[in-house]
Order: C-alpha cells, then structure tokens, then sequence
C-alpha cells in the first residue's frame, strides 16, 4: 500500500511539473493534475491539501538535483573564474530542464509564505555554492557578489524563458561575460 501511494505521489508531481511548463501556474489546478494521472479529483486532495503544497513538494524533491548538477559542474572546475564561470553556464543549461521550467512558472506566481520560503531557501543554498569562489576572487563581500550575481542568472533565465530575440546561447554568453568582467564589453 505505502509503495502505491509513493507512486501515485511520484505520478501527480510528474504531472504537476508538466502542467507547470506547458502552462504555468494558471495549469497547475487539482481537477488537471486528477485527469493527468487518472485520479478522481477527491484523491488528489489526500496527497495534496493546496496547490502550494504541491509547489512545495517539488522544491523539495527538484531542486536538490539541480543544486548537485551545478555543484558538479563548479566540482570539476580549474580555478575561481571558471567556478564562476560553471556555476552561470550549469544554471542557464537548466533552463530546458522540464523541472527547471516548473520552478520558474512557480516562483512567478501567488504562493502562500512556506512555499515561498522553501524557493528562497533553496535559491539561497546555490548562492553559498558561489560565495568561496568569488571570494578567491578578490571580492571582500562574497555573499553580496553571490547575490547580484545569482541576478545576473535569474534574469537570464527569465529572458531565455520568455524566448527573447536573442538566441539563448547569445544570452547565456553575455550572462557568462557579465559573471566575470561586470559591465565592461
């Protein structure tokens, strides 16, 4: 029974990743999530009591992979720079990632504060990933250069999302550019 229950819990987070990126926030409703997975609407409410619980559980399960695959990348890195450099180019390649599409239709809608908070949390364990590197650097406030530069990716991100005229290699490239020369071209 338990094992039934973790598959039918695995079937409808599939299902609210997909609805989530094919039509953002606006699709994530129980009566689509029940017609995806085959459920009566009442049993999705068993697993689920709101759609932020959902949100929340997916933060929960997506964005640990996504930190390991940008802790990766900066792993096999040489040197600071190129830390810098793996931690901006990881993150962007991610935006195709159906997960990575989800998270950011979540974190551009309504979410109750807990839901909120686990996004923060979990932006906030990628930005302390950066921190030492930019400290190698020079940089006598990592955590701040951190931020502004976890900024620089999240409005990448949006721009490669809204399918900018820019191609998204161009973008991930000028990203990269401005993570180590600033606004010098």
């Amino acid at each position: 029974m338990a094992e039934h229950r973790s598959m039918q819990r695995a079937a409808l987070l599939d299902a609210a990743r997909s609805l989530l990126s094919e039509g953002g926030t606006e699709a994530l409703t129980f009566p689509a999530l029940a017609e995806r997975t085959g459920l009566a609407r009442s049993s999705v409410y068993e697993y689920f009591r709101s759609r932020a619980a959902v949100v929340e559980e997916l933060c929960e399960v997506d964005f640990p992979v996504w930190a390991a695959e940008v802790a990766a990348a900066m792993g096999s890195a040489e040197g600071a720079e190129a830390k810098v450099e793996a931690y901006v180019r990881s993150q962007l390649a991610l935006v195709g990632d159906r997960r990575h599409r989800a998270v950011v239709a979540i974190s551009a809608s309504e979410l109750d504060a807990g839901a909120r908070e686990k996004i923060r949390a979990a932006h906030g364990g990628l930005v302390a990933m950066i921190g030492e590197a930019l400290g190698e650097m020079g940089h006598t406030e990592p955590r701040l250069a951190a931020m502004l530069l976890q900024g620089v990716v999240d409005a990448a991100v949006r721009r490669i999302e809204l399918g900018a005229a820019e191609d998204p290699a161009a973008i991930t490239e000028a990203a990269v550019a401005m993570a180590l020369r600033g606004v010098r071209g």
